[in-house]
């Protein structure tokens, strides 16, 4: 009789834990009135803020695949450079509208993520460090050798955004820019927050700790694996395509090894699978970078590699595991 009345209660337990998941607590309110200050605290530093949250965007999407499925990947770059020249390209012949640039570069880069992760679902470890770098370093070079289409290492000429609603207009001074990106940001964050707590999510975790008894429990490995690839690659793409419409330029470094390696430092930095590490982790190394290659151009990589064997040795779940040390009670994942 026991064991019948706690069945009930013990299948309660994980919807009640998705339930204390989903409420918003004080501290990420506070995060996201800070996102504010740079209007008032640093206002020429605009563009350099639409950039961070460029880049936490894009440590966002990775993060849901490394920090919740556990699937490594050196060459998310591919993804976010698909963005990137997807909305360059439609722009340059004739359909630079903003918002809808960034859903076609949304489905773009999503469906040849999705198309990639019927590869990608069937292997771990390193023989999947080893695609996904090799699938992206074919893409960069296919990219340079269709120079007629991407402007191979001359960049892609001619792109024209509009203004947004025709009315915003991107700026030397980086306002619109910097509005733009953040709401994009906020809205996709809702997304994935949305996403990593619920059963879906909790199924991605069970994957990543231990993916040979997900199976028993009715959950497919690898159907799991290609829907949430497939959703990051897409964010990755909308993330590329907001650095097309706010610079107006795009190149092949969007396509590069170093910025899969940037990223990945990044979510390090900031704490793997915390939905705020990639946010957190962009602040801290756009910002450093900033500031360093202000000081010697030539060696600020010296002083990033520094801070990163530091965060290694010093907090090993990154800068928000080492606070959730500190403070428990505000340190959990969401």
């Amino acid at each position: 009789m026991t064991a019948m009345t706690a069945s009930p209660a013990a299948a309660q337990q994980p919807h009640l834990r998705l339930a204390a998941q989903t409420r918003w607590r004080p501290i990420e309110g506070a995060f996201w009135l800070a996102v504010l200050l740079p209007f008032w605290l640093a206002p020429d530093y605009l563009s350099l803020a639409s950039q961070v949250a460029i880049t936490a965007l894009f440590a966002l999407s990775l993060d849901l695949i490394l920090g919740y499925a556990g699937v490594v990947s050196l060459g998310h770059a591919a993804f976010f450079g698909l963005g990137a020249y997807t909305a360059g390209i439609i722009s340059k012949y004739g359909w630079g509208e903003p918002i809808t640039g960034l859903m076609i570069a949304a489905i773009v880069a999503g469906v040849i993520g999705y198309a990639e992760s019927f590869i990608i679902a069937r292997f771990r470890g390193l023989a999947l460090i080893m695609i996904t770098l090799g699938l992206a370093l074919l893409l960069a070079q296919a990219a340079n050798s269709a120079a007629w289409l991407t402007g191979g290492n001359d960049g892609l000429q001619g792109i024209n955004i509009w203004p947004i609603f025709d009315t915003f207009e991107f700026g030397i001074y980086g306002v619109t820019a910097y509005v733009y990106s953040l709401i994009v940001l906020f809205l996709l964050f809702l997304v994935a927050r949305r996403l990593i707590n619920s059963p879906f999510g909790l199924a991605l975790r069970g994957i990543r700790e231990n993916a040979k008894r997900m199976p028993a429990l009715g959950a497919g490995i690898q159907s799991h694996i290609r829907k949430v690839y497939a959703i990051s690659a897409a964010m990755a793409g909308v993330a590329g395509a907001l650095l097309t419409q706010t610079t107006s330029t795009v190149a092949l470094d969007t396509l590069s090894f170093e910025r899969s390696a940037d990223v990945l430092v990044i979510l390090i930095l900031g704490g793997t699978g915390r939905l705020y590490g990639g946010l957190v982790g962009a602040v801290v190394y756009m910002v450093a970078r900033d500031q360093l290659s202000g000081l010697d151009p030539r060696y600020w990589y010296f002083w990033i590699g520094i801070l990163l064997v530091l965060v290694v040795l010093f907090l090993p779940g990154g800068i928000l595991g080492g606070i959730a040390r500190l403070w428990p009670s505000r340190g959990e994942r969401s």
